[in-house]
């Protein structure tokens, strides 16, 4: 993730306070211009910089956070709110209308920043929450661009409008208005050209979409590995068209992520939703307090919930309950769960989201953990129908067959036998503990 290099450094700051039974206003000042120096060195904006690192001091300082029983915790949560409000204060929500009528969304943003499939992405988290979206690109420059979103609306199911003959920008936007008015979509998403950098030319092709098309929110597709410069580009937009609301892209890569934590605060405008990777269903709304949360390695639960929810099928968590309660947990379903964790983003994208962990993963080679779920499944394939429903059949007979079958030493397959026995005495344990979760056990699949 963008963060995870100022999630270590905060960590570091936070151990050491955490480390001092009382506090002195010198430690608190000291850890603060450490912290100072990691967001700087995430890229984050220096004048946001400058203003939290002071408000967070005359907070702590203020505060009497010294002589708490637990000054170090004290720290955490001021830095915590302090994010929030740095964010947000709050997430927000993409205005929509009605459903009798046209809301109209127009893309934004400069050649490379993912904004096509980002339109294909949001137009495919709107079909699931029951709109009918129509995805149009203006983008006359570049052909690939109008048939890579004609693919990837394809891909989620959503129409695309194609022009024909050589219409300008603003006639395809007004000709697809038109085409959605007349075919019942309530959302039309506006693709629009980028370039390799601002320029006049740009501006006022977008200003001219603007006056054939009432234009209800424009977004800025920003990506959040340039740093310092998604916020000069949003500032840029802003002054001559106007933006509404931010996207920001590629916050799962190799990056520092100072955008996220400065287009906010400089321009006043809300980040609606991050791009987190790049299947078409890796789109995530934007919440501030889950993204300061992220930020500080608490984790990230609701986050999970949510994507549980999303990719857990409740009549099949129902048959999972079901069998666990009569020991029925099989090799079929050791699968299944493996196939689940893949939609839900993967075993390192799991685990950061867990409270406590995420900082313990310094090291730790997630990749392996992803190629040993690969040889499992392979040795799940390689086992007959009879085999994966009945485990206990499994003599040195048969696991040398499917050893040999998946192209692993007999060793391995029984590693995972042993490793299957421990999730099953596990499972049996897990819907009285879950109980004490509530409804909220639900999402892991106990439909209680």
């Amino acid at each position: 993730m963008a963060f995870d290099s100022l999630t270590d450094k905060l960590q570091n700051v936070f151990r050491k306070l955490r480390g001092k039974g009382r506090l002195t206003e010198d430690d608190v000042r000291t850890a603060f211009k450490e912290i100072k120096m990691a967001l700087l060195e995430a890229d984050v904006n220096f004048k946001i910089v400058k203003k939290f690192t002071k408000d967070v001091t005359e907070r702590a300082i203020g505060e009497d956070v010294m002589n708490g029983l637990n000054p170090g915790q004290m720290v955490v949560k001021i830095v915590n709110e302090e994010l929030i409000n740095l964010m947000g204060p709050e997430g927000e929500e993409l205005p929509l209308k009605p459903k009798d009528q046209i809301t109209v969304l127009m893309m934004m943003g400069l050649q490379g920043a993912g904004k096509t499939t980002t339109a294909a992405k949001l137009a495919g988290l709107l079909k699931k929450k029951g709109r009918k979206p129509l995805l149009v690109s203006c983008d006359i420059y570049r052909p690939a661009a109008m048939e890579q979103l004609q693919v990837n609306g394809e891909k989620v199911g959503v129409d695309v409008f194609m022009a024909g003959g050589s219409m300008s920008a603003a006639q395809i936007a007004k000709a697809a208005y038109s085409h959605a008015g007349k075919n019942g979509h309530d959302v039309l998403i506006i693709d629009t050209a980028g370039r390799l950098h601002i320029d006049q030319e740009m501006m006022d092709e977008l200003k001219e979409i603007r006056e054939q098309v009432t234009i209800d929110t424009t977004l800025l597709t920003v990506d959040a590995m340039t740093g310092q410069d998604a916020v000069k580009v949003a500032e840029a937009f802003d002054e001559q068209i106007g933006i509404d609301g931010v996207i920001l892209t590629k916050l799962d890569g190799d990056t520092r992520g100072g955008a996220a934590l400065s287009v906010k605060a400089v321009t006043g405008r809300p980040i609606y939703f991050t791009g987190i990777g790049e299947k078409l269903t890796d789109l995530e709304p934007f919440y501030p307090d889950r993204m300061a949360s992220r930020i500080l390695g608490m984790g990230d639960v609701l986050t999970l919930i949510d994507k549980a929810q999303e990719t857990i099928d409740e009549e099949e968590a129902a048959k999972l309950v079901g069998k666990v309660g009569r020991a029925q947990f099989d090799f079929d379903d050791y699968l299944q769960s493996i196939k689940q964790m893949r939609k839900m983003g993967g075993l390192a994208d799991i685990l950061k989201m867990l409270p406590g962990v995420s900082g313990q993963l310094q090291g730790v080679d997630m990749d392996q953990g992803e190629k040993q779920m690969a040889v499992t499944e392979a040795m799940i394939y390689s086992m007959t129908p009879e085999e994966r429903a009945n485990p206990d059949i499994l003599n040195p007979s048969r696991k040398n067959r499917i050893a040999k079958g998946s192209g692993v030493d007999i060793s391995e397959v029984n590693r995972i036998i042993k490793q299957f026995n421990q999730t099953k005495k596990m499972m049996k344990q897990m819907p009285g503990m879950m109980k004490k979760f509530g409804r909220k056990g639900k999402f892991l699949g106990f439909p209680f």
